[in-house]
């Protein structure tokens, strides 16, 4: 028996939206459910190298399937200007739950890169509106991209604004899209007005203010990761219906760390988990909403749950890069 090793190429041909999304929207439930485990996310931090090594490891039963692994990623921001290195990389290690056995070591990078544009699209599905068709991203890295690929999957998405400081990667953003999309550059709050916003940034100082936003969009809120990131003004958070992936998570790392640990924001002002809508103990997006932001700090169920869907594609195309990890071969 061989391991199946799959580079982010691999892990891009084998990841379509249509499936990652459903995929990841089961994680949710089974973790509602009671049905996956997954301990903390534990952080290495290396000041001195200006980065941290977080560790996600869980397990899930999706009931007609379930999977197991390990996330190895890291955030170090001087790897682009000083090592031409991505800031962010991962190694994905996906094992079977019945022998352990490592089935496949994966590209972390691109797989975080496609179930963050999924958890996007899971809640934008719940908590936008019906009829929403314009979205609007503050952040043009690459995670602004899937935030696209995916939200589209599940609404009619014809108009785009982007907006980010740095021109050139806005440019380079509009032209991967403008043949499928009326994209534009634009201002935060031209961003912001939009039915569904995506903010993707590493800032420590909110962005995007309360009369930023239109009346009834829908935000996600992905770029916050780590004690002190905070995208959307406290008033904005408050005045919202929040809804967060993970409590532990969120108030440790998400975009309401910063306002819990001042005690601007309490439990009160959380509506809920994400898994509690998809399962149906909580309502999604009701008449009476103006707007709603998802809190997502990014979960390692959705990791093993988008490295199952990738898995199992390349192990039907034959894509992907077999060799004997344990030696086993030898046996033979």
């Amino acid at each position: 028996m061989e391991t199946l090793l799959l580079n982010s190429d691999a892990v891009h041909e084998n990841a379509a939206m249509g499936e990652l999304v459903p995929a990841v929207e089961e994680a949710f439930a089974a973790y509602e459910r009671g049905d996956a485990q997954m301990p903390p996310k534990s952080y290495v931090d290396l000041p001195q190298y200006n980065g941290d090594f977080r560790s996600m490891p869980a397990y899930l039963d999706a009931g007609e399937w379930d999977a197991a692994g390990v996330k190895w990623v890291n955030v170090h921001t001087d790897n682009e200007a000083e090592y031409d290195l991505p800031t962010v990389m991962g190694t994905m290690v996906y094992s079977s739950p019945e022998t352990a056995f490592p089935l496949a070591i994966l590209d972390g990078t691109e797989l975080t890169m496609k179930r963050t544009g999924a958890a996007a699209a899971v809640a934008t599905d719940h908590l936008a509106v019906a009829d929403a068709t314009s979205l609007g991203i503050v952040g043009a890295g690459v995670q602004s991209y899937t935030q696209l690929e995916a939200i589209a999957t599940v609404r009619a998405i014809e108009e785009v604004v982007v907006s980010d400081l740095d021109e050139e990667r806005v440019a380079r953003f509009v032209d991967a899209f403008d043949d499928r999309f009326d994209v534009r550059a634009g201002s935060i709050a031209e961003a912001a007005s939009c039915d569904v916003l995506s903010t993707v940034t590493p800032v420590e100082s909110p962005v995007v203010s309360r009369a930023d936003v239109g009346e009834h969009t829908h935000i996600n809120a992905m770029g916050a990761d780590a004690e002190g990131k905070h995208e959307l003004a406290d008033e904005l958070l408050l005045d919202a219906k929040l809804v967060i992936d993970d409590h532990a998570q969120t108030t440790h790392s998400g975009e309401i760390n910063v306002p819990y640990a001042a005690g601007t924001l309490t439990d009160d002002d959380i509506y809920g988990e994400i898994g509690e809508i998809v399962v149906g103990d909580r309502a999604g997006r009701t008449d009476d909403d103006g707007v709603t932001v998802f809190d997502s700090t990014g979960l390692a169920i959705q990791d093993v749950a988008a490295a199952h869907v990738v898995y199992e594609h390349a192990d039907e195309r034959d894509n992907g890069y077999p060799f004997d990890l344990l030696g086993l071969g030898d046996r033979e």
